[in-house]
């Protein structure tokens, strides 16, 4: 099975990574993890004042923070897996790198916020469901 997991490096993503080495159904030695951390776009008009490559630059380092430990992590556990980084909205993102992927299954920590929060603040877990082509294991 290939599996996507969004990471952002919250302690959500740390959940969601426990959740994925720790069940064996999840991550045999057949089975293959694609951990997807998602930047946001710097406003249009950054780019233009501080230059392209240093915009890049930022998304290198900042995505670096959160795949660096999961490396390490996933390193002591001998699963086969691959980190990859994208810029853009995370929902869309997501999605779209499951689709690319051939993704089984995409597995994402979230907050629980509960309905008034989605209601309020919006969710990238519940747009990652609603567009999915394939289930989605929301570790909270």
């Amino acid at each position: 099975m290939k599996i996507l997991l969004a990471a952002d490096g919250s302690p959500f993503t740390k959940k969601a990574l426990a959740f994925v080495v720790t069940h064996e159904g999840l991550s045999g030695p057949n089975d293959e993890l694609v951990v997807l951390n998602v930047q946001t776009p710097v406003p249009g008009g950054v780019a233009g004042m501080v230059g392209s490559n240093v915009v890049a630059d930022f998304h290198r380092d900042e995505a670096e923070k959160v795949l660096a430990p999961i490396r390490e992590f996933l390193g002591r556990h001998k699963l086969p897996f691959r980190c990859v980084s994208v810029v853009g909205h995370a929902p869309d993102e997501i999605v779209k790198t499951a689709r690319a992927e051939g993704s089984h299954m995409i597995v994402m920590g979230t907050r629980g916020y509960g309905v008034i929060g989605r209601v309020l603040m919006g969710s990238v877990a519940q747009k990652v469901v609603a567009q999915a082509d394939v289930p989605v294991l929301l570790v909270q």
